[in-house]
């Protein structure tokens, strides 16, 4: 634990929670002096502290123990920065909306990184009676398919199993704005933004 940045992020989120040194240490049951010395670097919360510590801030100790927020700390909430991991052995799709430890089928997944799809490989969206309609030319050969399509916007996530037997079609609500994300066996993980129009 670096104890100056670990006081400079302590410093940093009981500022944005509006807390005085003095409210902080009430919480904790310890001295505002004390919470002042981590907040110079002089020193740091004893082991014990830091899961309390954690609660307070709506944290994990990690976080306090690294002495900064990962940039998925702030995204919390924002569906459109969801996180896909998807298993290559049996196709399972799982999301979170932060970085998450994450295995299956005994081996740790990593979160699929979206790239933005050329023109030719975007999915074909129509307005279809106060829908969306969605297809694609992509083939769907068993070893070469698209095997889910996702919406997603700030507060809303839709997805959409599709399997290498099927042409991708999906019918889903009319929205104008938003991220539309598929995973491709070969591609990986693209997206394309729908517009207001």
């Amino acid at each position: 634990m670096d104890q100056v940045r670990t006081g400079e992020l302590i410093k940093q989120l009981r500022t944005e929670m509006h807390l005085t040194q003095k409210q902080l240490a009430e919480r904790l049951c310890v001295s505002d002096k004390a919470v002042s010395k981590w907040e110079r670097g002089n020193g740091c919360p004893d082991i014990a502290l830091l899961s309390a510590l954690a609660d307070v801030f709506g944290t994990d100790m990690q976080v306090l123990l690294s002495g900064e927020i990962n940039k998925n700390e702030s995204e919390k909430g924002n569906m459109k920065k969801l996180k896909f991991y998807i298993c290559k052995a049996c196709g399972n799709i799982i999301t979170a909306s932060s970085e998450a430890a994450v295995t299956c089928c005994g081996a740790r997944l990593t979160a699929e990184v979206p790239r933005k799809a050329a023109e030719n490989e975007m999915l074909q969206v129509e307005e279809t009676d106060g829908g969306l309609f969605l297809t694609a030319a992509h083939e769907m050969t068993k070893s070469h398919y698209i095997s889910f399509v996702a919406y997603l916007n700030d507060s809303t996530v839709m997805l959409f199993k599709q399997y290498p037997e099927w042409n991708l079609q999906v019918t889903m609500p009319l929205f104008r704005s938003g991220r539309l994300v598929w995973y491709c066996t070969e591609c990986g993980l693209l997206y394309q933004d729908l517009r207001k129009k």
